[in-house]
């Protein structure tokens, strides 16, 4: 079997990815710079190549271009420490395997090579394409899951039901789809179902003859219409009223459609794109929403976490929407310190995306000084009681650290005692709670002596428990 080619300008990434390899008896070369590997390909070839998306002179993007017209079946994997959508879906728009956002585990990457030697065993790799946003990021494990998906569906005219709550960005991974989908060229027409009256969207769906209604006095043209050859989005489709329903399940079935008072069919070539914050399921079990039309929706769904399910994305977020709305404002971007970043990362921001990215407008016009603090925060995000950190095992470090920095900020003296009494009081509390009072037991739950326990409960006013 021919080797593994290994590609990146970073010696302790090689060698890290040499050692692993070679513990798992899998045969290895390693270059510093795509131009070496080039030249090594003028008289040799590998099995499958791991390469870094971004050295030096040819980008790991060029050396994968090549890879694909000279071997089209070769399975490449792509690295990067760049973990934003453009990085990941530019990978497979080149046709990569996979795609491995830095840092990696170690396993995860020998599980991929294993899984990339199986295929070019077989001798095929399928050709994937990707979209591109430079709006949508994150380096959580989720998200990464939905760039792989945006990636892989690109080529495909597939009907896509995007699900996730308001704000989380399921307008930006729709356009995503359509502009690096065959239709590319073609219009990207969005139509929000709950925001226009149930009397006028029939009408603004299909269009309407002239004289079919009181005040119809041209022949009007539908966003089916106004989308033919391209997409159609149809945002909120949950709130899609019954009878509408109905008429665009007879689209999707037969892919004709009529304006409102005519008589002659018009077909339909468009790809629909729907989106709801809402559990169909729940809704068809209601009776609101069509059974069948969720079936014809729900070909492929893509998941959008909220951002209390990535609070890791939220520092690389709020940078690049300061950066952003510095570029729109043509002034200088403003930085962001490490403990407002902490304070941000620990909250449960209902709105999601779209909130804190109107946060981060309003920080660049409002902020007095070049760096923002949790201070330069407006009052109902510094309000703790509005938008309350959800308290998780993974989490509770940065909460700990929102409240450290809250308390610096407002000058506060004695923190360690403060916050040292509030945890043992949390503590014990919850110990007593967990055995009905029983302090015995709750002592011995947690690791100290009853008459440890009761002199605690004196010295912090707890008034709970029982012998």
């Amino acid at each position: 079997m021919k080797p593994v080619w290994i590609i990146d300008d970073d010696r302790s990434i090689r060698w890290v990815l040499e050692k692993a390899l070679e513990r798992e008896g899998i045969d290895f070369k390693s270059f510093s710079s795509a131009e070496e590997a080039m030249d090594d390909l003028k008289h040799d070839s590998p099995q499958i190549v791991i390469s870094d998306i971004r050295m030096p002179g040819r980008s790991g993007l060029d050396l994968l271009q090549l890879l694909h017209d000279k071997l089209p079946y070769l399975p490449v994997i792509i690295m990067t420490a760049y973990s934003d959508l453009e990085s990941a879906v530019a990978s497979f728009q080149g046709g990569a395997f996979e795609y491995l956002p830095k840092p990696f585990d170690i396993d995860h990457a020998v599980d991929l090579v294993r899984r990339a030697l199986t295929q070019s065993q077989r001798s095929h790799t399928p050709a994937e394409e990707a979209s591109i946003s430079p709006d949508i990021l994150g380096q959580a494990p989720a998200m990464q899951e939905v760039f792989r998906a945006i990636g892989r569906l690109a080529q495909s005219n597939a009907t896509v039901l995007i699900t996730g709550e308001s704000g989380s960005g399921k307008e930006l991974v729709a356009h995503a789809l359509h502009r690096h989908s065959p239709r590319a060229d073609q219009p990207f027409i969005a139509i929000n179902t709950a925001a226009i009256p149930k009397d006028l969207l029939e009408s603004e769906l299909f269009g309407h003859e002239r004289g079919a209604f009181t005040g119809a006095q041209t022949t009007r043209r539908g966003r089916f219409e106004q989308a033919e050859g391209g997409t159609l989005f149809l945002d909120e489709i949950g709130d899609m009223p019954p009878e509408l329903q109905t008429r665009l399940l007879r689209v999707l079935s037969d892919g004709n459609y009529y304006r409102v008072g005519g008589h002659q069919p018009i077909k339909a070539n468009v790809r629909i794109i729907a989106a709801t914050h809402q559990n169909l399921e729940d809704r068809v079990k209601q009776g609101l929403f069509r059974e069948d039309l969720f079936h014809r929706l729900n070909v492929i769904r893509l998941r959008l976490p909220p951002l209390r399910e990535r609070r890791e994305d939220i520092p690389l977020l709020a940078k690049h929407f300061l950066q952003k709305s510095a570029k729109e404002l043509n002034v200088t971007p403003k930085t962001i310190s490490e403990a407002a970043l902490n304070y941000l990362s620990a909250q449960d921001i209902p709105g999601n995306v779209r909130q804190l990215e109107n946060l981060c407008h309003w920080l660049t016009v409002m902020t007095p000084t070049q760096q923002i603090e949790i201070a330069d925060l407006p009052p109902e995000w510094r309000e703790v009681s509005t938008l309350q950190p959800v308290m998780t095992a993974g989490d509770w470090r940065s909460v700990l650290k929102q409240q450290v920095a809250l308390a610096l900020q407002r000058g506060d003296h004695n923190i360690l005692d403060t916050l040292s009494q509030q945890f043992e009081s949390t503590l014990i509390n919850q110990a007593l709670e967990h055995t009905g009072g029983r302090r015995i037991e709750a002592a011995n739950l947690l690791g100290m002596g009853r008459n440890t326990l009761t002199r605690k409960i004196q010295e912090l006013g707890l008034d709970a428990g029982k012998d």
